[in-house]
């Protein structure tokens, strides 16, 4: 194994190259060094260890709960559990309960594993089925043995990545408990607090886990990987799959490229990446939407694209202005972020400020890492740009990592003042006090070809 602190260096020393806040990223950026999956694994459990030191004693304290009890069954584990299985278990082995106690008094987190195995160093094995042949009843003795006040599950029916507990684990784990079920709280801060917060250790190699989608991106948007008048949509559209493939990672979702062109029946998000390929033509408007997953983190990124006509060196200034526009609805939303006002709070003020130079913004941001669309308050959502309902009730919390996604739609004139849209998303790090992108954010449209290739 080699050293982790070398493997580590490596990540740090290349988000240091990259990552720039508030400023354009690259055009072209070069695609990083990727670890192999055993350096990898040495990195993400180096990171599970500290974030169970870190996160969970705090969490508990502020959610008001003493014991926190995760069923994790195999291959249907709560999603919470299941981001602290060490890397080398790629699922929950038969019956995995892991249990966290705090200890009041000391001021300390007791963490156990009721399971025939002790998962990894991190969850000691506290079940002997040589003594207790039943796995709940033991369960049931660890519970009566700590006496805990307050005892949350992982219950929630607003988010559901707090609500792994299955209906059948429930009845299990409230049978094992007896009269101590009395005690069970839903405490759906536990399960998001958990996912949403991030470690220093984390945002050093973030960048670069955003530097790989966009050194990607770029590949697609370019002469290389296209010819105009023969290339699909749908090409690309699998090209991106099979690269990130290539690479050895992951997407957690299908891209999406569509096109606008001049002259164009008009735009709906709903069915945005739905046709079966279109040809991409010189003049066409291209879009593409895209995540990968490295490291356990995701990415979600939107980029737009301009196929050169013959004799073009730019695209068409009410392109150009268009994009500006969907970046003062961006500068709009980050600076209203603060830690303690709710999604739907941070929506209202944002699209206030919005509309004082855009006329129709439109702002549908989520929070991201362990998963693309992840734990926290929604800000928005592209249908409804009025209120995210009880997800966007949830408070901004601080060391929290976001997709600040949204779009401006605008008239162009070179196209006969046709209406377009200007989807934009961009990966960040709210750090309590400022937002920061975390490779920079695309404020001019990539061209195809660039004008470098056209010269030769």
């Amino acid at each position: 194994m080699k050293n982790l602190y070398r493997i580590v260096s490596v990540l740090i020393i290349a988000c240091l190259s990259s990552a720039r806040a508030e400023v354009p990223e690259a055009m072209d950026p070069r695609m990083p060094h990727i670890l192999s999956l055993e350096e990898r694994a040495a990195v993400t459990d180096a990171w599970l260890k500290e974030r169970l030191d870190a996160i969970v004693g705090p969490l508990m304290r502020r959610e008001g709960a003493q014991m926190w009890i995760l069923v994790a069954g195999e291959y249907n584990e709560d999603p919470v559990a299941k981001t602290m299985l060490p890397a080398t278990w790629l699922s929950a082995r038969r019956t995995t309960v892991l249990v966290f106690f705090h200890d009041r008094e000391n001021d300390t987190v007791e963490r156990l594993a009721v399971a025939r195995y002790p998962v990894a160093d991190i969850f000691p094995s506290a079940w002997d089925p040589e003594t207790q042949p039943d796995q709940w009843k033991r369960l049931g003795e660890i519970v009566a043995e700590r006496d805990p006040e307050t005892i949350a599950v992982n219950v929630s029916k607003t988010f559901p990545l707090a609500d792994g507990l299955s209906a059948a684990m429930e009845r299990e784990v409230r049978g094992a408990l007896g009269d101590y079920a009395d005690r069970l709280i839903e405490r759906p801060g536990l399960a998001l607090g958990w996912l949403e917060t991030r470690i220093p250790a984390e945002m050093e190699a973030y960048p670069t886990v955003v530097r790989i989608a966009h050194a990607i991106i770029a590949e697609t948007f370019s002469e290389s990987s296209m010819t105009p008048g023969v290339t699909t949509t749908n090409d690309l559209r699998w090209r991106l799959r099979q690269r990130v493939a290539d690479l050895g990672l992951d997407v957690w979702f299908h891209p999406s490229v569509h096109i606008q062109r001049r002259k164009d029946e008009a735009f709906s998000i709903q069915n945005m990446g739905l046709d079966e390929g279109e040809v991409i033509r010189p003049g066409d408007f291209l879009h593409l939407d895209f995540g990968i997953t490295y490291l356990r983190l995701n990415t979600d990124t939107q980029h737009h694209a301009y196929v050169l006509r013959p004799g073009e060196t730019q695209a068409p200034k009410g392109l150009r202005d268009g994009l500006a526009a969907a970046n003062k609805v961006q500068d709009a939303l980050t600076r209203e972020f603060a830690v303690g006002l709710t999604g739907n709070e941070l929506l209202t003020r944002a699209r206030r400020r919005a509309l004082r130079s855009v006329k129709k913004p439109s702002i549908y941001s989520h929070p991201i890492g362990y998963h693309g669309h992840g734990a926290g308050p929604w800000v928005g959502m592209w249908d409804n740009q009025e209120t995210a309902g009880a997800r966007g009730d949830r408070p901004v919390y601080p060391n929290t990592a976001w997709s600040i996604e949204l779009n401006a739609e605008a008239d162009v004139p070179e196209w006969d003042g046709q209406s377009v849209r200007f989807m934009t998303e961009e990966d960040a790090y709210f750090d309590g006090e400022t937002v920061r992108y975390l490779d920079g954010r695309q404020t001019e449209i990539t061209l195809i070809p660039r004008l470098d290739a056209l010269r030769r």
